[in-house]
């Protein structure tokens, strides 16, 4: 069974984000972690890269396959989550505890995301 939080939104693309004022926190869902299997490197972008939604924002590697993971907004990259550099794996053990990035929104919040209702019908978990 996915683990679907109730108070973030998804994308397509198995991102999960939230949004406190103009700075957009973001992760990978539980279906993603699970796909991916055991993750064993992140490949951060630059603090101050500006992203447009749809760009790769970052990759994740994992012993099965190497996954970018997408920019749900316009935005600048404000932080990231250096710990995971050190325990990548941290994302398959909590992925909703274990955040990725932070974006400054530029977009003024336009941000396309499902409710957790939506991304289950959308994975097929009903």
């Amino acid at each position: 069974m996915v683990k679907i939080p109730a108070d973030l939104k998804y994308t397509r693309t198995h991102e999960w984000f939230r949004i406190d004022g103009d700075v957009l926190t973001l992760g990978i869902s539980d279906y993603a972690q699970q796909q991916l299997t055991d993750i064993v490197y992140v490949d951060f972008p630059e603090i101050g890269a500006k992203k447009k939604r749809g760009d790769v924002l970052l990759t994740v590697e994992s012993v099965k396959s190497a996954e970018d993971v997408y920019s749900p907004a316009d935005g600048e990259v404000i932080e990231t989550n250096r710990s995971l550099e050190d325990r990548p794996e941290s994302l398959n053990e909590d992925c909703y505890g274990n955040w990725m990035v932070k974006l400054r929104l530029t977009s003024g919040g336009d941000v396309e995301g499902m409710t957790d209702e939506e991304y289950r019908k959308f994975i097929g978990e009903s």
